[in-house]
């Protein structure tokens, strides 16, 4: 299939995306909850949301003119294993699997597979030349390459059985943000979103935020009183009540303001319903924080005369189709093998 062929499928399921109806957005999203709770009407639709703004004509474009494709000399069967932590997490491999030229045997994860069988038969009606390159799989045994998404401890599982071959494996990554008092009320709104949005599940959810003053924890939580609704949901509640139960009992200090823990720890990634804060003394300072956990933080969310390459407030959760898993190129990746 011609390149720019491929290309122009993803754009125009971006397309078809932004088009569909209410009524076919329901049914679709409500299959998707039934199959796990956390993927709420309003997580689809961001997820959604989130592939339109990936898959727009400029973006891709831009993305897909930094890369040789004329490389790509023989069609590999790249096996991918997909994580299911937020809705349609595995698009974006599916993606750069098939613009590279290869052929994907993909392992779709348990809690996503109605949203992602959804996509792909979705793209396949696009382009009906994709369904050849395109298998969904129980066992990925003898690929020629692999791609596998988990957690630190699955990924020594993933480097014992994928390592002899080529092979991108991603572990447990978080974001975090900075805040040193100079943000306005709508820019700290806007944070709440990349906190609250997908219940924190999310690589790109920030887990943790650096603060110029203690102070300011209070005025986060506060500010953030307009994202409560959270609480009606029946898990996000249950791990409120918990975390906040073993805070209690073990007489950790914490702040709470009613369905948001804020605790003062060094260590990256908080447990739903809870983030972490910690005080920087000075840029120096926390340059060497951040430093320190370089390797586990997927993007800084801060102002733009804050930190170099920070993303906005507020759009954490909406990345482009070159703002790779882990920081790691995949395109390239698939381009060498």
């Amino acid at each position: 299939m011609p390149f720019k062929n491929r290309v122009q499928a993803f754009i125009n399921l971006g397309k078809q995306l932004a088009e569909l109806s209410g009524e076919e957005k329901e049914g679709l999203f409500r299959r998707a909850e039934n199959q796990n709770n956390w993927f709420t009407n309003k997580s689809c639709d961001l997820a959604i949301s989130g592939l339109i703004h990936m898959l727009e004509s400029s973006r891709m474009e831009e993305w897909v003119s930094s890369y040789d494709f004329s490389q790509v000399k023989e069609s590999k069967d790249v096996g991918v294993l997909m994580a299911g932590n937020i809705p349609a997490v595995g698009f974006h491999d599916l993606m750069s699997v098939l613009l590279a030229g290869h052929g994907i045997s993909a392992k779709l994860s348990s809690a996503d597979s109605v949203l992602m069988n959804w996509l792909i038969e979705k793209l396949i009606q696009i382009e009906p030349g994709f369904e050849g390159f395109i298998q969904v799989s129980e066992m990925l045994k003898g690929k020629d390459a692999y791609i596998a998404t988990g957690s630190d401890n699955s990924s020594r599982y993933f480097e014992y059985y994928f390592g002899k071959y080529p092979s991108l494996i991603r572990q447990n990554r978080t974001s975090v943000a900075i805040v040193k008092g100079d943000e306005s009320e709508e820019e700290i709104k806007a944070l709440g979103e990349d906190v609250f949005t997908y219940f924190g599940l999310g690589c790109r959810n920030v887990s943790k935020v650096f603060l110029s003053d203690e102070k300011l924890s209070e005025v986060l939580l506060k500010n953030w009183e307009s994202f409560s609704a959270i609480a009606d949901h029946h898990k996000y509640h249950n791990n409120y009540e918990y975390n906040k139960s073993i805070f209690l009992v073990n007489g950790e200090p914490h702040l709470d303001n009613g369905f948001l823990i804020m605790k003062k720890e060094e260590t990256l990634v908080s447990p739903i319903s809870v983030l972490y804060y910690e005080i920087f003394k000075d840029l120096d300072d926390l340059e060497n924080k951040l430093s320190y956990h370089q390797n586990k933080i997927q993007c800084i969310v801060a102002k733009k005369d804050t930190w170099p390459n920070a993303v906005e407030f507020g759009k954490a959760q909406m990345p482009g189709p070159k703002d790779y898993a882990d920081g790691v190129d995949t395109m390239e990746f698939l381009l060498s093998i």
